[in-house]
């Protein structure tokens, strides 16, 4: 195709948003009518489900945003620990948003490309984690690992003095839970560290908390991989930006490389600094204040203020709608509050959607047809639907 017939990163990002939207909420219908069948097979959540499958799952949640050496190496590290395993990459997810509920360099279909070329067995997609709330999207990744009757989750960590100690009680199966300035064993009531994490590491700590919440029984799963240095996703971005990556060529495998060069010619990346902004500035201008604060994540202070902002002028820009958005207890609760805006997800749909999620295994790619019906037959114990992306 000419590259004057490509559309517009704009336009690829409306179409994202509105396909997105129709795929959750058939999702969100689909888990509604099996919700009562789920309610009978899980009727104890307390009883791990039965694995006697000779298949040994690897199951890693990454954003991949974009694969680099760091996801490389923990990848390499469980497939040599668990040399037989089938290594499955859970990649979010639907309206193309990070945790951080920023857009994504590239869409999950390129990710979990990047993630195959590099060595896993299948990519499966992982939840909108953009119009969550860090505790919600941890429960859905959580219910993710159930329901693929993972053998092992690995994790990358930093390591730092005191650390050893949260990682062995994980290993122990015990939920550790973030506090405010302390990290709580909740097995035992110890406190096993005073100050926060950072992130990657606060991830394991919050992740232990909603596995032993739906009754996942963790012990000796986790697979603690240290972070490699010499990888830098600021300088990875900008060289996305540039469309150059002669100055990050050590801190990816080249065909990442090779997909980030495909997805920019066709004008499908760089999308991080790329949203739907008719579609915000309509939620911002239009809903009633009952409307916004029925949306996700959405808070009483933040609703009034944009209602009173635009009594004697529309927003005209994303800017004027962030200066109205409270401060949450994230600091990525601005951005969340964007694409909670951008996409119009309610929060009793929401409540619903992650109480029975997921209602179907999507898988985005695979390796070949044979490590295919592997991993149908290792999900089939768990009588889940699976889906291929069309």
């Amino acid at each position: 195709m000419p590259s004057d017939e490509l559309e517009t990163l704009e336009e690829f990002i409306k179409k994202i948003i509105k396909r997105d939207r129709k795929i959750f909420f058939n999702d969100y219908k689909d888990s509604i009518k099996l919700s009562s069948h789920n309610d009978k097979s899980n009727s104890n959540d307390d009883i791990n489900i039965s694995n006697s499958s000779k298949i040994q799952l690897i199951a890693d949640f990454t954003e991949y945003n974009p694969l680099h050496n760091g996801h490389y190496h923990c990848m390499k590290v469980a497939k040599e620990k668990i040399p037989n395993g089938l290594f499955v990459a859970i990649v979010p997810g639907l309206f193309e948003r990070s945790g951080r509920g920023i857009p994504f360099i590239m869409t999950r279909q390129a990710r979990a490309k990047t993630a195959i070329n590099a060595g896993a067995d299948i990519v499966v997609e992982g939840p909108p984690m953009g119009i969550m709330g860090s505790g919600q999207y941890s429960l859905c990744l959580a219910k993710t690992f159930k329901a693929l009757n993972t053998d092992f989750i690995p994790r990358g960590y930093r390591p730092f003095d005191g650390y050893d100690i949260i990682l062995d009680r994980v290993n122990l199966g015990h939920c550790v839970a973030p506090k405010p300035y302390k990290i709580i064993d909740m097995d035992t009531n110890e406190v096993l560290y005073e100050g926060k994490l950072e992130e990657d590491n606060y991830v394991i700590a919050s992740l232990s908390k909603s596995l032993k919440r739906i009754g996942f029984n963790f012990k000796n799963k986790f697979l603690f991989v240290k972070r490699v240095k010499g990888v830098s996703g600021t300088l990875i971005r900008e060289a996305t930006m540039k469309g150059d990556f002669s100055k990050v060529t050590t801190m990816m495998p080249s065909s990442t490389i090779d997909i980030l060069n495909e997805e920019i010619k066709n004008n499908r990346a760089p999308l991080h600094m790329s949203r739907d902004i008719d579609s915000i500035l309509d939620s911002a201008n239009n809903l009633s204040f009952s409307e916004l604060l029925d949306l996700n994540l959405m808070d009483n202070k933040t609703a009034k203020k944009i209602v009173d902002s635009r009594e004697n002028k529309d927003f005209e820009s994303i800017d004027e709608i962030q200066n109205c958005i409270s401060y949450g207890f994230s600091t990525h609760f601005n951005h969340r509050v964007l694409s909670v805006l951008e996409t119009k997800i309610n929060k009793d749909i929401i409540y619903d959607y992650i109480d029975n999620y997921p209602s179907k295994i999507r898988v985005l790619d695979y390796k070949n047809e044979s490590v295919l019906e592997d991993f149908k037959e290792k999900i089939n114990e768990n009588n889940r639907r699976i889906e291929l992306w069309q």
